[in-house]
């Protein structure tokens, strides 16, 4: 039981699905659009999307891990070693996991005498470039932190130079924080280090960590490859939840190239139960959120390794269309969301965020279909098939989703 103390219940169904996920809808029927799902044209969504920052990569949200949720300042390049062997022994890069990101406090507190960002050399003796090197030789990338202001690693105004270094150091992922910005506006900020890292010579994917403060959903896409849409996560029920209630009113402005960020996953950290780090897992998977593991893989348990292996449930998280799931309906702790896919599918949650056990029920009206569909539904999580109509009725226990 996680510090909560809630028995938490989530349902993924894909129709033709149910995480739910209503997966494969019949032929000949289609998605009607609902007040829940309004981001349903999917020709004008997908064109509106060319005028993203231009690096070609980010057409699916980003996976991997990254150091900061369990380990904070306690890395080296060791545990960093470590941890690419792992993400490839237990399979999770041949899952899509595929990024290795230090966070956090890899830097020495002062420049070289050049200006050069340095390494830790009691903890990263070897170098990042070294480091880098072996994260690549185990067919992973490579992922590094600096921040948009003077703590260190900080590039404020080092924008140009910090750029080329990471470029030189062959890193493939720019985490960029917010701390001691010396109040200058984010935009201004970020976009300089966007324009640094198009012109450093390497692709990089740029991931914006400004905390929602001047709401980056509405002018990230034009600077970054996803942008934190809030504050930083906690391992428990309560900070969970709110992360997801807040990106979720983002969700139009998140697609291909470009994505909404409710930070990290903490799956596996131990502060939630099984089934509450189901519904964490599953509502990221639905939100197209960035799926950055954030636990220490090379102890967790057979639990959660299975959990972050759900191939059907990544598959959502990783669909083509790019269409962020979104909240389509509450009724007090009641809650459904959904989302449209690819093959003329879409993908719901059932939720129950109280802490008594519930029907919760999901209209196809509610999900963007007609009352009159029989859909194919597969339960992404218990791995099996039914033939609904109209609409789905589940009651979960207390503190979880279906």
């Amino acid at each position: 039981m996680g510090e909560s103390g809630m028995n938490s219940w989530v349902l993924f169904v894909m129709i033709t699905m149910i995480m739910v996920m209503v997966v494969g809808v019949r032929e000949g029927m289609g998605f009607r659009g609902s007040k829940g799902l309004q981001n349903c044209d999917h020709s004008t969504h997908t064109t509106s999307w060319k005028t993203l920052l231009n690096n070609g990569i980010a057409h699916t949200p980003q996976m991997g891990w990254n150091s900061w949720n369990h380990f904070r300042c306690n890395i080296d390049e060791n545990l960093i070693k470590e941890t690419a062997d792992a993400m490839v022994s237990n399979g999770l890069a041949a899952l899509g996991y595929h990024y290795v990101n230090l966070d956090d406090c890899w830097g020495e507190p002062n420049r070289d005498s050049e200006g050069n960002l340095v390494a830790k050399h009691s903890a990263f003796p070897s170098g990042i470039k070294a480091l880098a090197d072996y994260v690549h030789s185990k067919g992973l990338k490579f992922g590094i932190y600096s921040d948009a202001g003077k703590t260190m690693p900080g590039s404020l105004d080092h924008e140009e130079q910090d750029a080329k270094t990471f470029a030189s150091w062959e890193v493939d992922y720019l985490k960029y924080d917010n701390c001691g910005n010396n109040g200058i506006s984010a935009k201004e900020r970020y976009t300089r280090m966007s324009k640094a890292l198009l012109n450093s010579g390497r692709v990089i994917f740029f991931s914006l960590c400004e905390w929602g403060q001047e709401d980056p959903a509405t002018w990230g896409k034009d600077v970054g490859n996803s942008w934190r849409t809030t504050g930083d996560i906690e391992d428990n029920w309560n900070s969970m939840t709110s992360r997801a209630d807040e990106n979720d009113k983002w969700a139009a402005h998140a697609g291909p190239g470009g994505w909404n960020d409710p930070d990290m996953l903490e799956v596996g950290n131990g502060g939630m139960t099984t089934e509450e780090y189901r519904c964490h897992f599953s509502i990221w998977a639905l939100a197209k959120a960035p799926l950055l593991i954030g636990c220490d893989v090379r102890s967790m348990d057979s639990s959660t390794l299975e959990l972050l292996s759900n191939e059907e449930v990544i598959a959502v998280n990783q669909d083509e269309l790019g269409v962020q799931g979104r909240k389509v309906k509450k009724d007090e702790d009641l809650e459904v969301w959904a989302g449209p896919l690819s093959g003329n599918s879409v993908a719901v949650v059932l939720w129950n965020r109280g802490s008594s056990q519930a029907d919760i029920t999901a209209n196809w009206s509610d999900v963007g279909l007609s009352p009159s569909d029989v859909v194919d539904a597969r339960d992404l999580w218990e791995a099996f098939n039914s033939n609904i109509g109209s609409r789905i009725t589940l009651c979960p226990s207390g503190f979880s989703c279906l």
